[in-house]
């Protein structure tokens, strides 16, 4: 999973800051090649840093209605909306298989709660395409959960990116997946956990010392079966500074139930 390669000093964390995916860009840890056309609504976030037309993958994200992507605040790295594209329909980030769909960033809302540190949360930001994202057999919308919903401890879900196999490992062109289980929120908050920085608007996922989100999955999802469909339940914020997989470290996310006033809000902006 792409998380983004910037490394913060706060309490540990380390923060998924985007990078080109062939230098360092880390991901599902444990995981293995997602099966081709099932997670329509990943996203791969590009970034032209030099303004030359050379995008490269920086983050995860899902696409939450035909105009609008969910990723984290963390991901954006300027306010240029124009350095960024947003590449729907992608499997093999090292090949052009007929499925992409490639749309130009035309405005960037990132949360007004947001700050820059990690484990204050609202790690989260919306993303509107300049053109509309259409159903050519390989993208769909996401399911998004019910307002305020909680999952129970224990709970398996699906973390899917682009990324490392492990913190020292080779990084995988194919989306990757794995299921991973929520560690309820009164076990994650606990101190030998992440204790006070685990928030209740927060999702904890993991911290089996095998599975794991890592630096390149930054801002994608979690998926979740509930209601009957898979809904996207987290966004990748935080982990562990140094090894991603670490025992009692799960891969933290922003819980999208919480969020859900301020993502319509945004989204229904013309």
């Amino acid at each position: 999973m792409a998380w983004l390669m910037l490394f913060v000093v706060c309490v540990g964390l380390v923060s998924a800051t985007p990078m080109n995916h062939r230098v360092h860009n880390d991901r599902v840890i444990g995981g293995h090649d997602a099966k081709p056309n099932v997670w329509k609504w990943q996203v791969s976030l590009q970034l032209d840093s030099y303004g030359d037309g050379s995008f490269y993958h920086i983050c995860g994200g899902s696409l939450i209605d035909p105009f609008h992507v969910l990723t984290a605040a963390h991901c954006i790295l300027s306010n240029d909306a124009q350095k960024y594209r947003v590449v729907l329909g992608e499997y093999n980030l090292d090949r052009y298989e007929d499925s992409e769909q490639f749309h130009r960033v035309e405005q960037i809302f990132v949360h007004p709660a947001w700050n820059g540190q990690l484990g204050l949360g609202n790690d989260i930001a919306i993303l509107r395409m300049a053109d509309s994202a259409y159903d050519n057999g390989y993208v769909a919308t996401a399911n998004l959960p019910y307002p305020g919903e909680t999952l129970p401890h224990n709970f398996e879900c699906v973390i899917t990116g682009w990324g490392l196999t492990d913190f020292y490992g080779s990084v995988p062109d194919i989306l990757q997946e794995a299921p991973i289980n929520v560690v309820g929120h009164s076990v994650c908050s606990q101190p030998e956990w992440w204790g006070s920085i685990a928030l209740e608007n927060m999702v904890c996922a993991g911290g089996d010392g095998v599975i794991s989100g890592c630096q390149g999955d930054s801002g994608g999802p979690l998926n979740c079966m509930t209601g009957g469909a898979w809904r996207v339940h987290g966004v990748v914020s935080y982990g562990p500074a140094g090894m991603c997989n670490q025992w009692q470290k799960p891969t933290v996310f922003t819980k999208v139930s919480d969020f859900l006033d301020w993502m319509y809000s945004v989204s229904s902006v013309p």
